[in-house]
């Protein structure tokens, strides 16, 4: 059930609003409500996935309850030990398989191994519960509360990465309070307009980069091909990712629930350090909490600072995606984040509009990488980019979409601060509001709704 559906959209979010709101003043009940709604949601998708989800979490929530009873053995890290061992069995057993299969000649058939939806992100969202825990910043909840934080149906999919600390605390508010209709409101626009951008410009650029990628894998691309293709992934993954982002947000604030956000218009950023603070920030909080400053962050000189900053990517690398283009991916960008802690170390500075350019021109060649299937296509494209195939021509279907999109993602300003900050409470609202999601409703019934990049991985 994807979010711009009109499933969702008309009857699973107004039937689970009602329901919630009907049983607000009771906690408990409100709770249920949330966790049935989001194990539905989530069992739409394949009730086989339901099983993991529902054990992993009870799982995680009595290593919580072990740990308060008995601090001699060290629960968490068992608990995280058997997260990873579930992570790596449903994601990367036939990867890995393969590739040693490959590496001895062998021939290998794919294991039929279910790989649930979402699972890096609840898998992450429970290690970091188990690492506070051991660290005296977290407790054990009540089954209802951790239930509640782990399958919350908005950010259960794809993120945003929430932490015990950021949601769980405000599960004991009534919705209903004096904020309520500012709340649905609010929440109502961010929807909106993540909804608008998942439909309205990531659903037609990716037309253009799926044909000329599927084009490059069968022959060379000329500069405009390969240019063209970069600019579309460039601007498909930034709308649909923080579209998918805007409507979690808006959707939990419809609940009374505020979420972290996710992107801070991460194409305006004019250093590659500057990008990873403003792209899937839930992530770059993650990485830099449990894995970055664990093994010593920027502590023993230039020299540990680029390792841990390189070992850390190439784990992110690989948590996207069981394929060595990733990992390459997620190995360049730790290399350049170390070149950029350099840099900085040495007090050297850089005009603005330099560095943007830089940035931008190294993160449209590694989006290349992280879209491609294969090292061959990347290979072609980047050639191509670099002007060895001749500069050639292309047909730029939507252009619309990527003159909008290219000018929002730059220019234009974030969506929480129209939704959060600009906007004033007025009636007059409801009608432009109610229109565009009336013409989204439409259009999502006029063609096949396109799942979310994220949920691949």
């Amino acid at each position: 059930m994807l979010f711009q559906s009109q499933t969702f959209i008309l009857l699973f979010l107004p039937v689970t609003l009602a329901l919630y709101y009907a049983t607000a003043g009771s906690r408990t009940l409100r709770q249920v409500v949330a966790v049935v709604a989001s194990l539905t949601f989530y069992a739409a998708w394949d009730v086989r996935f339901v099983p993991l989800l529902v054990g992993l979490t009870l799982l995680n929530w009595v290593i919580g309850w072990l740990h308060e009873a008995d601090r001699r053995r060290d629960w968490p890290v068992i608990g995280v030990v058997l997260n990873l061992a579930v992570l790596g069995v449903c994601k990367f057993t036939n990867f890995f398989a393969g590739t040693f299969a490959e590496l001895l000649g062998l021939t290998f058939s794919p294991w039929d191994i279910i790989l649930p939806l979402g699972i890096s992100f609840f898998v992450f969202q429970k290690i970091s519960y188990l690492v506070d825990l051991r660290r005296g910043q977290a407790h054990a909840y009540p089954l209802l509360d951790f239930f509640m934080f782990v399958t919350f149906f908005p950010q259960l999919i794809a993120g945003p990465i929430v932490r015990h600390n950021e949601i769980i605390d405000q599960f004991a508010a009534d919705p209903r309070r004096p904020e309520m209709w500012e709340n649905l409101s609010r929440g109502m626009v961010l929807f909106a307009i993540g909804a608008a951008k998942k439909l309205g410009i990531a659903d037609y650029v990716s037309e253009v980069a799926d044909r000329l990628f599927t084009a490059a894998m069968a022959a060379p691309a000329s500069a405009a091909e390969a240019w063209t293709a970069a600019a579309a992934f460039t601007l498909q993954i930034y709308f649909d990712f923080s579209g998918y982002s805007d409507m979690a947000i808006g959707l939990a604030l419809m609940f009374g629930l505020r979420m972290p956000f996710n992107f801070d218009a991460p194409y305006r950023a004019t250093s590659i350090r500057d990008f990873w603070r403003r792209w899937h920030m839930t992530l770059s909080r993650f990485l830099r909490d449990y894995l970055y400053i664990p093994m010593g962050g920027n502590r023993g000189g230039g020299v540990m600072q680029a390792r841990n900053a390189v070992l850390t990517m190439l784990l992110a690398g690989l948590w996207h995606g069981a394929n060595w283009t990733f990992v390459v991916w997620g190995g360049l960008q730790g290399v350049a984040l170390a070149l950029n802690g350099a840099w900085v170390r040495a007090g050297w500075r850089m005009p603005a509009a330099l560095g943007w350019a830089l940035t931008m021109l190294f993160v449209m060649a590694g989006w290349v990488l992280f879209r491609a299937p294969d090292f061959a296509t990347a290979w072609t494209l980047l050639r191509g980019m670099a002007g060895l195939e001749g500069i050639g021509q292309v047909k730029v279907d939507h252009a619309v979409a990527f003159i909008v999109g290219a000018v929002v993602a730059v220019f234009g300003p974030t969506s929480q601060q129209v939704a959060l900050l600009r906007l004033r409470p007025a009636h007059w609202l409801a009608v432009p509001v109610g229109v565009v999601l009336l013409l989204l409703i439409l259009q999502s019934g006029s063609r096949t709704p396109s799942e979310f990049i994220y949920f691949q991985f």
